[in-house]
């Protein structure tokens, strides 16, 4: 009689904990995958809202950023890139960059190792708004590697117009005017290593450009043919050396902001910019 009471209570618990859903046995329990798919729903929701603007004091909600680099360094080697452990660039190369990625606003680390290897060269905390776009450039030479971070402006120009930002990222050029060829007037002055300007409105069109010493007139690189076109947004940046050869010579870089933040990229390849150099 033991015996079979004994099984009908084994039973009888056994039907019971069978019964019970998971809220019953315990109501806080997660479901495993559930967090991973909650945060992939509210990146989706913010991506999409990622372009509407800087966050205002009333909006609520996990933050989106995207944010590009610039391998600026003319005498470093290719690079991987991570922010945390996200990574967003393989074997980026000089005077390329990568698209806009989508990461989390907040303090992220930015990591920067000598491609396919552990040996770091950058590591540095940048803190990311939400709803913000960024330009990161790896700036100066081996023994002077620092980042660059730069908020990108990408409001639209108004009709007819671009917006363009100048960057002078050659290491050891001197302090430089952008100016329209031929004793035509500064449009950018007085800008030295590692100095930037805003985005600024210009006419769309086609310029012939050059870049001088600053206060002076002597052309230290040419810019010929450099086309605007209405309501686009670019970057042009000094790269290279004064007197290098090569892929290292002293020429200039343009990123057109305005396309690259159209697209969607968490992770893909580099792209080159438009490229030009000194004769």
């Amino acid at each position: 009689m033991k015996r079979i009471i004994f099984a009908a209570l084994v039973a009888l618990s056994a039907a019971t904990l069978t019964g019970c859903s998971k809220d019953a046995a315990n109501p806080v329990a997660p479901v495993v995958g559930e967090s991973s798919v909650r945060d992939t729903d509210m990146f989706s929701k913010d991506r999409a809202r990622a372009e509407a603007g800087p966050m205002t004091g009333n909006t609520l909600g996990f933050g989106v950023s995207r944010i590009l680099f610039v391998h600026a360094s003319p005498d470093a080697p290719a690079v991987d890139i991570n922010l945390g452990i996200q990574p967003v660039a393989r074997d980026l190369v000089f005077a390329n960059n990568t698209p806009y990625r989508y990461t989390w606003s907040g303090s992220r680390r930015v990591l920067v190792n000598v491609a396919n290897t552990s040996t770091n060269v950058i590591n540095a905390v940048a803190t990311l708004s939400p709803r913000t776009f960024y330009s990161v450039f790896a700036t100066g030479t081996v023994s002077d590697l620092k980042p660059l971070v730069l908020v990108d402006d990408l409001r639209a120009p108004e009709m007819g117009k671009a917006h363009v930002r100048f960057v002078h990222l050659s290491p050891n050029a001197p302090a430089v005017d952008v100016a329209v060829a031929g004793g035509g007037p500064v449009v950018f002055g007085n800008k030295a290593f590692r100095e930037y300007t805003a985005f600024t409105p210009l006419p769309a069109g086609t310029y012939d450009l050059e870049v001088r010493v600053a206060g002076t007139n002597t052309v230290a690189l040419p810019l010929p043919g450099v086309t605007l076109q209405p309501g686009k947004i670019y970057t042009v940046y000094a790269k290279g050396l004064l007197g290098g050869t090569g892929a290292q010579a002293l020429g200039a870089g343009v990123i057109v902001n305005s396309d690259l933040a159209r697209s969607w990229s968490l992770f893909s390849g580099s792209r080159a910019p438009i490229d030009m150099q000194a004769n």
